[in-house]
């Protein structure tokens, strides 16, 4: 029904151009006979005629549209040429000319020799190279043309610059704050001019922010096209070319634009700064951080990540009937990731094809399935800034004293608690800071850090992530604070346990101010409690030497955790552990090897080493690898082996 439609649209104008162009075949005619030309008769605006939408929106004179309909005829009626040739006298001239124009149609106006007329400066006509001026060949610009005929066409100047929004941005849902601002920004759109001011979505995620300028788009009944401020040219009359082609195809088909800088650079910023200000169409910004432009103010909207209960609505919606049977494990999901709407969608859709759930909702699903989809959302932005540890330590492979053991679960509680009294105890509506799960675990090496870390994210389904200080401070100033927040960023959308290592690369007493880099020393480690505080996922903080940390920022950390070197009586429970249960061992004396005074480290390392020379000669672990492997292991530690911690091996 709607193709029909559109043919009998598409029929209805081509019929009133050939009527147009009737008029204007007259014209050349009278030209021709030297009669004086009639009177241009009033006619009334048609919407649905493209030449009068184009007239009426260029600002066009009745003598510019008839320019217009002269070029046209010589593209759709083949009689046109002749008549042509025969005005101009000249058999080879049997094509437009301005000075036909202005010989053969009433109201001839001069002012359309000037670049300024609104059919050179839209460049609705294109005039070739010719002197003089008033003989240029004149034809229609090839868009205008298709525009004028009601075809589909797209201007080809832009093409690789814009583009339609991506499928199945429609079906996202959007929250009640996103309303919110959807419903500000049509307020201000139609209430104001578009060369005011320049407005901008902040902070968010894409597709979110594409979900909500389609939505702004289709309540001002525009059509949404997005462009990339990374393919804005750098050349100034290039990007005043874009911009005005831009300026035209909106003008022409109700367009309404999505200028996308989430990875906008210092050096693109200029351009778009040239290209929003002074722009004679809706425009709206879309950027992780606030856009400055030269002449306007940019009013900012910023948009808030998904609240917990929202992405529970979300979830609901995308999975129907099929979240009925997961049982309360929604509530762990919105808690634990901050996904945006199209990742919640996505791994809606994936879920429900893996579980092979039917259609009745009766077929019962691994809710597990689910939280892997989730984490495998969050991965891509943080795997490429920190080091994925695969995460199987249990507690069992833990030796700690008591009370540090006794520490790690209360830091285990919070982690699972932490939706009921954040969300449904109010306690995140007091503000966000405090309520990252923050901690510090020093001790010597070996002694344990990193396997507590992986025992946590092993308890908890979560990916562990390493990140290296020592690699992240850098010695320029703001690079620091900048790698933390990418960091930080890209790690609130999995909630991923973060294994700040080298803690001592940026902690360490507070430094009396004497210079500018120690004054941004102080703030790099300030900005990274602050991150740390406000971020609610758990990072942990690994050092060797606790003396070095400041007691003011030991204040900020909620839990602190020493790992002491084991006695001997945890030695040779480490010892009883080391081996999996498939390592065949035989005549393992563990108390005997617990004499031996290194950490759990160095004792995994012996280990290891053992099974390899074991495996070498054929035969089960014993005591005898074990005192090579330690040997070795002494050697690379520069560290005597003494006889008393290895009597009684062999």
């Amino acid at each position: 029904m709607e193709t029909s439609l559109m043919s009998l649209w598409r029929l209805e104008n081509f019929n009133n151009l050939l009527h147009d162009l009737e008029r204007i075949r007259q014209y050349l005619e009278n030209t021709l006979e030297g009669t004086e030309q009639p009177p241009l008769e009033p006619k009334p605006f048609s919407p649905s005629y493209t030449l009068d939408v184009l007239c009426q929106r260029f600002a066009l004179s009745s003598f510019e549209r008839d320019v217009l309909l002269l070029c046209l005829g010589f593209e759709i009626e083949p009689s046109f040429a002749e008549l042509f040739a025969k005005v101009h006298g000249d058999a080879q001239k049997n094509y437009p000319t301005l000075a036909l124009c202005l010989s053969s149609l009433p109201e001839a106006s001069w002012s359309v020799l000037s670049p300024l007329s609104p059919l050179q400066s839209w460049q609705l006509i294109e005039l070739s190279a010719s002197y003089p001026a008033s003989l240029s060949r004149i034809a229609l610009d090839q868009r205008i043309l298709c525009y004028l005929l009601g075809e589909d066409a797209d201007d080809q100047k832009l093409a690789g610059i814009v583009s339609t929004v991506p499928t199945g941005i429609a079906t996202l849902v959007l929250s009640p704050a996103q309303e919110q601002i959807v419903e500000q920004l049509v307020a201000s759109i139609s209430e104001s001019s578009p060369d005011t001011s320049v407005l901008q979505l902040s902070g968010g995620e894409l597709s979110a922010n594409y979900r909500m300028a389609l939505e702004i788009a289709t309540r001002l009944g525009y059509s949404l096209h997005v462009m990339s401020a990374d393919s804005l040219p750098c050349q100034t009359q290039e990007l005043l070319t874009i911009k005005q082609r831009w300026e035209r195809e909106a003008w022409l088909t109700d367009r309404f634009l999505l200028l996308d800088c989430d990875h906008l650079s210092d050096n693109d910023s200029s351009s778009v700064s040239t290209f929003v200000e002074n722009l004679r169409t809706p425009v709206l910004l879309s950027g992780r951080e606030r856009i400055k432009t030269k002449l306007y103010p940019v009013h900012c909207f910023d948009v808030p990540p998904l609240s917990s209960q929202e992405q529970r609505v979300i979830w609901s919606t995308h999975l129907g009937a099929y979240s009925n049977h997961l049982n309360g494990h929604l509530d762990q999901l919105a808690s634990q990731f901050n996904l945006s709407s199209s990742s919640i969608q996505a791994a809606s859709d994936r879920y429900k094809i893996a579980a092979s759930v039917s259609e009745n909702g009766q077929t019962p699903a691994n809710p597990d399935l689910l939280w892997d989809y989730c984490r495998r959302q969050a991965r891509p932005r943080l795997d490429d800034l920190a080091q994925r540890l695969n995460s199987t330590a249990v507690w069992d492979d833990l030796v700690l004293p008591e009370q540090q053991r006794q520490i790690l679960a209360d830091i285990a509680t919070h982690l699972k608690h932490r939706a009921k009294v954040y969300q449904e105890w109010g306690f995140a509506g007091k503000g966000s800071r405090g309520l990252g799960i923050s901690a510090l675990f020093y001790g010597q090496s070996g002694t344990g850090k990193t396997m507590a870390a992986e025992v946590l994210a092993n308890l908890f389904h979560l990916d562990l992530y390493r990140i290296d200080l020592s690699a992240v401070v850098s010695k320029y100033i703001g690079e620091t604070e900048k790698n933390l927040q990418r960091i930080f960023d890209a790690a609130e959308t999995g909630g991923a346990i973060l294994l700040f290592d080298e803690a001592d690369a940026i902690f360490g007493k507070r430094t009396e101010v004497k210079d500018s880099h120690d004054r941004y020393a102080n703030v790099e480690i300030s900005y990274l409690l602050q991150r740390m505080e406000a971020y609610q996922g758990l990072a942990i903080l690994t050092s060797n030497r606790k003396e070095d940390i400041d007691t003011a920022f030991m204040r900020r950390i909620r839990f602190v955790v020493q790992f002491p070197l084991p006695d001997a009586a945890s030695r040779s429970e480490i010892w009883r552990r080391i081996f999996p249960p498939q390592t065949p061992t035989q005549g393992l004396d563990y108390q005997k090897l617990g004499q031996l005074n290194l950490p759990g480290g160095n004792i995994r390392n012996i280990a290891l080493n053992a099974a390899f020379l074991a495996a070498d000669a054929n035969e089960p672990v014993m005591m005898k690898h074990l005192l090579q492997g330690a040997q070795r292991e002494c050697f690379k530690l520069k560290r005597l082996l003494s006889d008393e911690e290895t009597r009684g091996w062999t």
